[in-house]
């Protein structure tokens, strides 16, 4: 017969062996961080979800009543992450053309493999039954029906086991890229929170990678997330005046905000197309002002946006016949690849890595 106490001591010695056993693991696991150079893209398939999402056509039309829409979103998990382990996540927005293979999804990959949850939302694909032109996609599928599946985005992320939802930011490019600046209005967010039930969750940063400054807010108030906005000088869709005054109403609204401009790029310098090639048409004429109870009204003409004729009368009367240069760049990819981690590492209180 064993000595008295002798199963308790070594049950305990045991439990202390396992104890470090697992230090010694949850030590070992890699923190999600940003590495220089980002890692190859690879080829990790990420896993298409359906996430309960609505239509509404502009911001007056946030609520319950907007035709409900399932939003199309691939998800790709963070590299290490678990319900004991949460790690912060991205949800990416493309632009007018769509979901191209070597931006949204190739960002989403390099993210998903430091530790960052990534999701793509393919705005368009959800809303096939609406549009499938260029030109009419542009007209019937809006700025709003892009944030309403970003927000719906967000509260598909925030009840992950494996997502701090506290720790969510919207990327966005071109097209998308106007709907991440628009996110970080504190109406806007405060509509879609009540629609998603996300409560006191907001997008803790917004990134915008050469999208148009063409949208202004009467009540300037933000959510108070930082903000990013970023564009080459060679990018003629993007008037830097317009923008800076964009980002100094941002200021004027909560948000630390912070513009970059590269030097000799031109639009869409991450994207698969090589350049630079003229491509488009300008929208630097547009000016969409978005009134305190939200509706947007054009900025020449007086008009308030109410459905798609009224955007297809105004979009008429402000784009214009000249285009722009569209090139992918690697060398300035390289340098908003480093951008993009400083940011993003600060507003989700990462350390870095090389």
């Amino acid at each position: 017969m064993a000595p008295h106490g002798r199963f308790p001591r070594f049950r305990f010695a045991a439990g202390l062996a396992a104890a470090l056993v697992l230090g010694t693991l949850s030590a070992a696991r890699a923190e999600p961080a940003f590495t220089d150079p980002w890692p190859a893209v690879g080829d990790a398939a990420g896993r298409i979800v359906a996430v309960p999402s609505h239509s509404p056509f502009v911001p007056t039309e946030i609520g319950p009543d907007a035709p409900a829409t399932t939003a199309r979103v691939t998800y790709y998990p963070p590299a290490g992450a678990d319900a004991a382990h949460k790690a912060p996540a991205v949800v990416l927005l493309h632009g007018a053309a769509g979901i191209d293979e070597n931006r949204e999804p190739a960002y989403a990959r390099q993210l998903a493999a430091m530790g960052i949850g990534a999701a793509v939302v393919d705005v368009f694909g959800a809303r096939r039954d609406m549009a499938t032109s260029f030109t009419d996609r542009v007209i019937r599928i809006t700025e709003t029906m892009a944030l309403a599946d970003a927000y719906a985005t967000l509260a598909w992320l925030k009840a992950r086991p494996e997502i701090d939802g506290s720790r969510v930011a919207v990327w966005g490019f071109s097209y998308g890229a106007m709907a991440s600046v628009v996110a970080a209005n504190a109406a806007i967010a405060d509509r879609f929170a009540a629609l998603y039930r996300l409560g006191g969750t907001r997008f803790a940063a917004h990134v915008a990678f050469y999208g148009p400054c063409i949208i202004d807010f009467e009540d300037p108030r933000t959510t108070g997330a930082p903000v990013l906005m970023a564009w080459g000088d060679r990018d003629a869709i993007m008037d830097t005046t317009r923008c800076q005054a964009t980002a100094a109403a941002l200021r004027r609204g909560g948000s630390r905000v912070q513009t970059i401009v590269y030097p000799g790029a031109v639009h869409q310098w991450d994207g698969s197309r090589p350049g630079p090639r003229p491509i488009g048409r300008l929208l630097n004429d547009c000016a969409f002002h978005v009134e305190r109870d939200l509706t947007v009204r054009d900025g020449h003409l007086g008009i308030a946006m109410s459905g798609s004729f009224t955007r297809k009368i105004i979009l008429a009367a402000c784009v214009g016949s000249d285009g722009y240069l569209i090139g992918r760049d690697d060398a300035v990819r390289a340098k908003s690849d480093r951008d993009v981690a400083a940011f993003l590492s600060a507003a989700f209180g990462l350390a870095g890595r090389s």
